[in-house]
């Protein structure tokens, strides 16, 4: 079900790029190559309201129910204006109760919550929402892994890199089967809890489209062959002027050291210029969330869920 009237489409991207440039969101869902990735499994929609330019979407992070959620809108000015943002997040709100659906808006990044306050004092509640907190690096640090807290990346990654004979490509569309069958494989040798293992199915279906659309999307993508065969890859997009967003990285743990591999060389072909690497979510997955602390973010950038007091 499409809480707007237009779905996400290649299309669309001409009219849609300039509101999340138009902003330093740094939030990885509110960009068009995250909101293209996942359009299907939460069915994304959109819709220009007032000044600015709304998403809505389906949650699957609660296992019992599936819920319609309302993003921060988008400005295509660089700023916000509390009176026309109020009105835009009203006439947001009655549509979704006209349509039975409670009313949140999720993903709102902790420097965006003053904007809301302004335009809403005392009326909303912010829910704090740790599994969507973004984790942030300095592209810098995931490309020369410096110093002591990061001794035990660089030796995982130097024997990735003294025992396997392999080569780093670019992702490009051409390799959409290869890429396919890497992930049937990789998702085969999976044992985990079934609503983990829906959330990789999910993003199992939503692979083949992004691996066609590598170009069309502006997608960033690298893979590490091995024996040339893949053993590892990482699609992303970009977020802002300067950072770059991880969406997805699989690599084949039987290669010791393979992740750190696939993380280094994409960091250093795809962010070396950039200052910012965002690694996106865990999903209050416990080893994603052990994963994603041992690279040592400069940042976790929080994010709320928001809700009417009135609504409570």
């Amino acid at each position: 079900m499409l809480m707007f009237e237009n779905p996400v489409t290649l299309e669309a991207r001409p009219e849609l790029e300039p509101y999340f440039q138009g902003f330093d969101y740094r939030a990885s869902g509110l960009s068009f190559s995250s909101m293209y990735m996942w359009r299907e499994s939460n069915q994304f929609s959109w819709q220009e309201i007032g000044d600015y330019l709304c998403f809505a979407g389906i949650s699957h992070l609660e296992i019992e129910k599936q819920e319609a959620f309302f993003f921060p809108p988008l400005t295509r000015t660089g700023s916000y204006e509390k009176e026309s943002l109020r009105a835009t997040v009203l006439r947001a709100k009655n549509h979704f109760e006209e349509r039975g659906q409670r009313f949140s808006i999720r993903l709102l990044p902790n420097h965006m919550r003053f904007i809301f306050e302004e335009a809403f004092p005392e009326e909303l509640v912010y829910l704090d929402d740790r599994p969507n907190y973004d984790y942030i690096y300095l592209a810098d640090d995931l490309i020369r892994l410096p110093g002591r807290k990061y001794s035990a990346k660089r030796n995982h990654l130097n024997y990735f890199r003294e025992h396997f004979k392999y080569e780093y490509v670019p992702l490009t569309s051409a390799m959409t089967e290869e890429a396919m069958k890497f992930i049937a494989e990789f998702n085969e040798r999976k044992k985990l809890p079934p609503h983990e293992m829906e959330l990789l199915r999910m993003e199992e279906d939503a692979m083949r489209d992004v691996f066609e659309n590598m170009e069309r999307v502006g997608y960033h993508g690298g893979a590490i062959r091995i024996g040339g065969k893949l053993e590892a890859f990482s699609v992303g997009g970009n977020l802002g002027k300067n950072m770059l967003t991880v969406h997805v990285e699989k690599a084949n743990i039987e290669y010791r050291g393979a992740y750190q591999a696939i993380n280094n060389e994409f960091c250093i072909h795809e962010a070396k210029n950039l200052t910012f690497v965002n690694r996106e979510e865990d999903m209050d997955i416990p080893g994603l969330r052990k994963a994603k602390l041992s690279y040592h973010p400069v940042e976790l950038l929080k994010k709320y869920i928001v809700v009417f007091k009135e609504d409570l």
